[in-house]
């Protein structure tokens, strides 16, 4: 029997099924079998109260009847669960892409070899806190310890619903001072309640002050038999050294693409949503190793798909560039269409494609052909299939250039931020992708010069006939023979140094016509200035009449 604040005794049932009625307004409203009497408003409402079938009169309900039916309301308007949330694993085997601390923690749970503290290290959504509840469920449940736990006894129940007076989350970023840790102190000597052990897991314990972490260093080096502390953190670094020495560490890594991909198949096959298997690579792709990002992007996406998840519909809500523009700006790129490559950008942007997420995109591209041009075909790290790929573009740039076009994407990319205008940015990129197929690479001007260096240090004079008696034929200067012979046009016309004194006429009678490179006491010497200048002089240059963006003397503007 309850009483209201009026004095009226109300029998409430144990078990108090919500029928969905109408009350005495005509208004939707709630009803608890067995005692006649209905609920619709808050109990701050003027004509909040308890209406019986045959009257319209009022009374007060009790506060724990007016409760429920707030929190039935509340949940028939909150039925949604995100993903991430519902799909959260219970079990050591649902815990996905982490084998390695799986099969840790299950041997030590079957040997009885539990470790007073647990750290948990990795990136974000890999499971750390999932597999923190998961060890604790094991240690605390009726049947355990052990690497399996029922999910049905009531200490898994209360771990599950986040009731368990055993098992207390601690959040790092909120509880970071000395006082916070001294409480941890004062409880740690009280025994569990209902459990075999008492656990503690602290997420975000990076987060912890220095002073924090100091007051903690006895309680985990020398802890009561019953207590177990789970660390998690996502800055491995920021934990100092003497918490790490004390603990159990294990690194969660990011979980496979294609484990991500076949998780998300099985959650659209229990949705029953049909999902094209590029979109689905795409947001396994975008979630970058993480299965919670993978999750909040999926509902998102299933948000707008309309029961059915298709690629082209994700790049129209979330604008992205697709791969066959891609490879239509590239195509234009290495034919030297600057015009169609500017008309293709002007594209692209115009469907609302962000400048950012463009260069992104594209760095992706010339990375996917890097990897192409070094045989390198799996799916799973170029994006696409590789046959989706433009072979034009493959066939015409080699692995220096892609290098290059990545540098220039990277350096785009990192410009935007300062620059008076990011599509100005976007638009020089462009216009510098075009004549990528005539850049010439540092590696090949070394070479030229170290054959040159070659041909001078051999003393050959040219071409000799072929046949005795016949007339010799004209030798077409080679780059090389062109460089030197500029090399000797320029030091032939370099002033001399005056030269006053006694020793002058005779030191002008030694000196004569010869190149510098036939001069041994200082030839070798020379020429590596010379072959040393040219490197700064032509590095990153294009041949002449190659380059829109260099100036008459081959150097970068």
């Amino acid at each position: 029997m309850l009483s209201s604040a009026q004095g009226i005794e109300t029998e409430i049932p144990e078990a108090l099924p919500q029928v969905k009625l109408r009350n005495w307004s005509g208004k939707p409203g709630f009803c608890v079998p067995g005692t006649q009497k209905c609920a619709h408003k808050p109990p701050n409402k003027v004509n909040a109260g308890f209406l019986p079938s045959n009257s319209r009169n009022f009374t007060e309900p009790p506060a724990a009847v007016i409760l429920y039916f707030m929190a039935n309301e509340a949940g028939e308007r909150a039925k949604f669960e995100v993903t991430a949330t519902r799909r959260r694993p219970k079990t050591f085997d649902e815990l996905a892409g982490q084998e390695f601390v799986v099969s840790t923690l299950k041997n030590s749970l079957d040997q009885r070899t539990i470790a007073h503290a647990y750290l948990f290290s990795g990136p974000r959504g890999c499971g750390k806190t999932s597999a923190a509840r998961i060890l604790a469920r094991s240690l605390n449940c009726e049947k355990g310890p052990t690497a399996n736990p029922c999910g049905v006894c009531a200490n898994c129940r209360e771990i599950a619903a986040g009731s368990s007076l055993d098992v207390i989350e601690i959040d790092g970023a909120s509880n970071t001072s000395v006082n916070d840790v001294r409480q941890i102190k004062d409880e740690v000597l009280f025994p569990p309640q209902g459990g075999t052990y008492k656990v503690y897991i602290i997420d975000e314990v990076h987060m912890l002050s220095t002073s924090a972490f100091n007051a903690l260093l006895k309680t985990i080096e020398e802890p009561p038999p019953y207590i177990v502390f789970i660390f998690a953190t996502t800055e491995l670094h920021k934990v100092p050294a003497t918490i790490k020495s004390r603990c159990q560490q294990f690194a969660f890594r990011l979980i496979p693409m294609e484990t991500i991909k076949a998780i998300l198949k099985d959650l659209c096959d229990e949705m029953k949503i049909e999902a094209e298997d590029e979109a689905l690579f795409w947001i396994a792709r975008e979630s970058t190793g993480s299965l919670r990002d993978a999750f909040t992007l999926f509902d998102q996406v299933v948000s707008f798909s309309s029961g059915h998840i298709r690629t082209e519909l994700i790049r129209e809500k979330l604008g992205l560039v697709g791969l066959e523009r891609l490879n239509e700006l590239a195509e234009a790129s290495v034919e030297g269409n600057l015009k169609g490559g500017l008309e293709i950008l002007d594209a692209i942007l115009s469907s609302g494609v962000a400048i950012e997420q463009f260069v992104i995109d594209m760095a992706g591209y010339y990375r996917s052909l890097l990897l192409l041009k070094n045989s390198v075909t799996r799916e799973s790290l170029l994006g696409y299939p590789a046959d989706r790929f433009s072979a034009k573009v493959l066939e015409k740039l080699d692995s220096p250039r892609l290098e290059q076009a990545l540098e220039l994407l990277l350096d785009c990319y990192r410009d935007i931020r300062y620059s008076v205008s990011p599509r100005f940015e976007a638009e020089t990129l462009v216009s510098k992708l075009s004549w990528l197929k005539n850049w010439i690479p540092p590696v090949e001007l070394r070479a030229a010069v170290e054959q040159a260096r070659k041909a001078l240090d051999s003393g050959g004079s040219g071409p000799r006939p072929s046949q005795p008696g016949s007339p010799p034929k004209a030798a077409v200067p080679s780059l090389s023979q062109e460089f030197l012979r500029r090399v000797a046009a320029r030091e032939s016309h370099s002033p001399r140094t005056e030269r006053t004194g006694p020793d002058s006429a005779e030191a002008d009678t030694q000196e004569d016509d010869t190149p510098m490179w036939n001069r041994p006491e200082r030839g070798q010497t020379a020429l590596d200035s010379q072959v040393q200048q040219v490197l700064r002089i032509f590095r990153g240059t294009v041949v002449p009449g190659g380059n829109p963006a260099s100036d008459g003397e081959g150097r970068n503007r």
